[in-house]
């Protein structure tokens, strides 16, 4: 089994910053793109922000210049900073990893979420 552990949210005042933390750990050979996502109250989930394992990184058009993904390796850990912090930004903000396995598998896994917070 694979596990993501997200931790970092929190209630933040609008302009404000704050930085995510996903480790994951378990069953793992490697572990191709890692990214963030988000789902606000009543909205789909969607791309917040990914990165290759070479540090290749892309972003939702409502971010770039704000938010900064990075990543380490010998870790297993994805980052998110987040600056300029918007009240639009408020959703619970999940970390995902494609793993593969020591058994050759490859999947997609998801953390549990994390809430953010952005008070105006």
């Amino acid at each position: 089994q694979v596990q993501l552990v997200e931790s970092g949210g929190g209630l933040v005042q609008a302009g404000g910053s704050l930085t995510l933390s996903c480790a994951a750990s378990g069953n793992i050979f490697s572990i191709n793109d890692m990214g963030w996502y988000r789902q606000a109250p009543g909205n789909q989930r969607e791309l917040v922000a990914r990165i290759s394992p070479s540090g290749v990184a892309d972003y939702a058009d409502s971010v770039p210049g704000r938010f900064t993904i990075s990543r380490d390796n010998a870790k297993n850990t994805v980052y998110l900073q987040m600056n300029s912090l918007k009240p639009e930004d408020t959703a619970v903000y999940y970390c995902t990893a494609n793993v593969q396995t020591r058994y050759n598998r490859r999947g997609d896994y998801w953390g549990q979420g994390t809430q953010v917070t952005v008070s105006s």
